[in-house]
C-alpha cells in the first residue's frame, strides 16, 4: 500500500509552502497544544505562580518538540489503517504526501532538538521525563497496547500524563507530590476524554480490528466505564488544594464547578450510552473541561491571587467576628 501511495508526493505538494504544511499536519498540532497548557499548568504550581518567560519558553518549545515527534512516529505507524479510515485517509502519509522515510527522520531531528534544547536550557531530568513520553506513546501505547488490548487508552494514557511532569521538573529539577497528582488528574481524564471519542467512531475502529473499548465490549460498558473514571477523577482535583496545599480557593471552586458539569454529562452518557450526540458533547468538553481547569491553576498560582484570597478572608473572619456584638 504504501508503494503505491506514496509515488504521488510530486504531484501532491505543488510549491514548498505545501511541504511545511504537510509536516505540520503530521504533528497533530492540536493535541500538542492541549499537551502544552498542562506543561504550563505544572510550571507555573511550581514556581508558585512566577515562572520565568526564558524557562517558560524553552520548556514549551521542547515539550512541542517532543510531542511532535512522538505524534509524527504515530502516524508513521498508524498509517495503514489511516488510510482505511474515512477521517484520517488524507493525513500526509496515507495519502502520499510525506515518505516514511522523511517522516522517521523528521520525528527523529525532532526528539534530537527537544534533548537538546532542554537539557541545556533546563536540566536533564526535564529532557529525560520528554524523551520517555516519546517512547512511552509508541512502544508502549502505540505498537503493544492500541491493536492488542481494550485498555490501550487507560495504560497509554500515562504518556499524555507525562507534560505536567516535564513542566514542573523544568522549575524544580525533582518531582514533588503536587506534580505526581498533576499526572494522575490526566491520567484518569483521558479515559473519559478518548472512550467519548471512540463512541462517536466506533465503526471506523471496527473496520480497521483497533479493539477500542466500545468495539468489543459495546457502548454501556464504555459509558459505565466513563462514568466511574469521571468519579475517580473529581476528587483527585481536589487533592491538590487539600492535603498537599498546592493550590487554593479560586482553583477549589473552578475545579468543583467544572467537575459537576463533567459528572453531569458523564452521567447522562452513562443513561444514553447509544446516542452519540451525547458521546460528542462530552468529548467536547472533556478539552474545554481541562483547559479550564489548568487556567484555573496558573490563575490561582499567582501571588495577586493569593493577596486578594488573603484579603477576603481576612474581611469574611472581621465580618464574623462582629456578629456576636451586633446581637
Amino acid at each position: 500500500m504504501q508503494e503505491i501511495i506514496g509515488t504521488n508526493v510530486e504531484r501532491h505538494h505543488q510549491n514548498f509552502l505545501q511541504v511545511i504544511q504537510s509536516y505540520y499536519q503530521l504533528t497533530k498540532p492540536r493535541i500538542i497544544l492541549l499537551l502544552l497548557i498542562t506543561t504550563a499548568a505544572g510550571m507555573w504550581v511550581a514556581a508558585k505562580g512566577q515562572v520565568d518567560p526564558l524557562l517558560l519558553l524553552v520548556t514549551i518549545s521542547g515539550g512541542a518538540l517532543s510531542a511532535a515527534s512522538a505524534n509524527t512516529i504515530n502516524c508513521l505507524y498508524d498509517s495503514d489503517i489511516d488510510y482505511i479510515m474515512e477521517r484520517t485517509r488524507w493525513r500526509p502519509l496515507p495519502s502520499g504526501r510525506i515518505k516514511p522515510r522523511d517522516a522517521l527522520l523528521f520525528a527523529i531531528v525532532l526528539a534530537s532538538l527537544s534533548f537538546t534544547l532542554l537539557t541545556v536550557f533546563a536540566n536533564l531530568l526535564a529532557a529525560l521525563l520528554a524523551m520517555s513520553g516519546i517512547v512511552f506513546y509508541v512502544l508502549i501505547y502505540t505498537h503493544w497496547l492500541k491493536r492488542h488490548s481494550t485498555q490501550n487508552i487507560v495504560i497509554g494514557g500515562a504518556a499524555g500524563a507525562i507534560p505536567p511532569l516535564v513542566g514542573w521538573a523544568a522549575v524544580t529539577g525533582d518531582l514533588s507530590w503536587g506534580a505526581w497528582i498533576l499526572f494522575l488528574i490526566i491520567f484518569l481524564w483521558t479515559p473519559p476524554h478518548f472512550w467519548a471519542l471512540a463512541m462517536m467512531i466506533r465503526d471506523d475502529y471496527a473496520a480497521v480490528g483497533v479493539p477500542m473499548l466500545p468495539v468489543v465490549k459495546g457502548d454501556e460498558t464504555t459509558a459505565r466505564q466513563i462514568w466511574l473514571y469521571t468519579l475517580l477523577l473529581l476528587p483527585v482535583t481536589l487533592l491538590l488544594v487539600y492535603p498537599l496545599h498546592a493550590a487554593g480557593a479560586v482553583y477549589a471552586g473552578i475545579a468543583i464547578f467544572l467537575g459537576a458539569i463533567f459528572a453531569k454529562k458523564a452521567w447522562q452518557l452513562s443513561h444514553n450510552a447509544g446516542d452519540r450526540v451525547v458521546a460528542k458533547s462530552l468529548f467536547k468538553f472533556s478539552i474545554l473541561y481541562l483547559m479550564l481547569l489548568c487556567a484555573g491553576l496558573v490563575v490561582d498560582s499567582l501571588p495577586m491571587t493569593h493577596h486578594f484570597t488573603t484579603a477576603f478572608a481576612e474581611h469574611i473572619q472581621m465580618i464574623v467576628s462582629l456578629v456576636p456584638a451586633l446581637q
